[in-house]
């Protein structure tokens, strides 16, 4: 019989800490106070209480707090809270878990859709080198999914809303309608990485808004004057006086887009090299600068606007401090074409056409109608894919080996008929 039958079994002594004690210990190591509870003293100096269980055969420790957050008499209650949920045959550490979980969705609920998608840009605005791109991301959030998502809670947003927001403008514009549709989706796909809902994305468009939505059909152009009919317009153009008419003509004779010829500058003009350099962030894929070889037509408006030049940019706006308005040239265009369909950016149609081997139109006396350009593509081999390339425009793009565009727009008056 075992000698200590019928006697009382020691208890384990509650309570061996005092606040002292907790205080005054210095040396690194796990000091026991009863009932599972403990003050581990890390090598640092850090003090924390520790409540230390066996569950299924394993140890576990669980932080309770630290101890300058919680006084000794606080950390027992919260052991012992810990030994009842053992004795209900509760995990105190998963029940934790499952509580800090519950808060952070309770937080989560609370993020709305704007603040998630005001988030996403800045992470990813670094790599948008192009300003335009991010300004119409920014612009199209507020103009069409702020008014609808932007307050809400970015964990209850359901297919419906987001097509709430998309089917008004679906019909109308539906390229941009689409632009929209994937930001909404990858703002949503950054709110789900970030634990702030759950779930599927309601603005997926394979196998879920594909079967809602009529599909976007890309690349519509823009109304583009017929090449044949723009050295009439040229001629128009040139009688006009003024900083929109320039650049218009500026625009059709390098053909570039509207931005990239307003907001020229003049650091990025060469005379002597002849060439007008655009550096990459003003590009619209903003991967690379281009370099635009200018021809005399090109150089002639140049060196005009630089002997009335009042501004670091080319084209100044009326407030000298900034570049022409973007309205101007188009409400140019319209006053002296009337309802004739066409656009700015068109004008880089009608370039295509040249480019890939459409004669200009030709009169009774032969020669193609003068001043509009032909545009000449050099490539790394260096040789010039062109349609009738003179030899003075042989002579402006030899040599060159990267790739870029050539623009050849003065009119040859050497007996070849040629534009160069």
């Amino acid at each position: 019989m075992d000698k200590h039958y019928g006697k009382p079994a020691m208890a384990r002594p509650l309570h061996r800490l005092t606040a002292v004690k907790v205080a005054r210990t210095k040396t690194p190591g796990i000091y026991a106070d009863g009932g599972s509870l403990y003050l581990r003293v890390a090598p640092g100096g850090s003090k924390q209480y520790v409540f230390r269980y066996i569950r299924n055969g394993r140890l576990h420790d669980m932080g309770i707090g630290p101890t300058h957050t919680l006084s000794l008499a606080e950390a027992r209650e919260r052991a012992t809270e810990a030994r009842k949920l053992l004795l209900d045959g509760v995990d105190p550490l998963a029940s934790k878990r499952a509580r800090i979980a519950a808060l952070r969705a309770a937080d989560a609920s609370a993020v709305t859709f704007q603040q998630c998608a005001e988030d996403f840009i800045k992470a990813n605005e670094v790599k948008w080198t192009n300003a335009q791109h991010r300004h119409e991301w920014s612009w199209s959030l507020r103009k069409y999914v702020y008014p609808i998502l932007g307050s809400m809670p970015v964990g209850a947003i359901d297919t419906p809303l987001v097509l709430k927001v998309l089917k008004p403008i679906w019909g109308k514009t539906p390229e941009s309608a689409s632009r929209i549709r994937g930001r909404i989706e990858n703002v949503l796909g950054w709110a789900t990485v970030h634990h702030y809902r759950t779930g599927d994305n309601p603005a997926r468009w394979n196998g879920l808004l594909e079967h809602a939505l009529p599909s976007v059909v890309k690349g519509d152009h823009h109304a583009a004057l017929p090449y044949a009919e723009v050295p009439a317009f040229l001629a128009k153009l040139r009688k006009q006086a003024g900083v929109p008419a320039k650049c218009l003509e500026f625009l059709v004779l390098t053909g570039v887009r509207l931005d990239e010829a307003r907001k020229a500058t003049w650091s990025e003009v060469d005379f002597e090299a002849r060439t007008w350099t655009i550096p990459r962030e003003r590009m619209k894929k903003g991967d690379r600068e281009h370099r635009v070889p200018l021809s005399p037509a090109a150089l002639a408006i140049l060196k005009d606007m630089y002997r009335a030049r009042c501004s670091d940019y080319v084209f100044p706006g009326s407030r000298q401090a900034l570049a022409m308005g973007k309205n101007q040239p188009w409400k140019l265009m319209k006053r002296l074409m009337g309802d004739v369909e066409m656009t700015v950016h068109g004008f880089r149609s009608s370039f295509r056409s040249a480019r890939d081997g459409e004669r200009l139109g030709q009169d009774a006396a032969g020669p193609p109608s003068a001043a509009f350009p032909i545009i000449l593509s050099v490539w790394k081999c260096g040789t010039a894919v062109a349609v009738g390339l003179c030899p003075v425009a042989a002579a402006v793009i030899g040599g060159r080996h990267e790739r870029s565009t050539v623009i050849c727009a003065g009119m040859c008056r050497d007996g070849d008929g040629l534009i160069h």
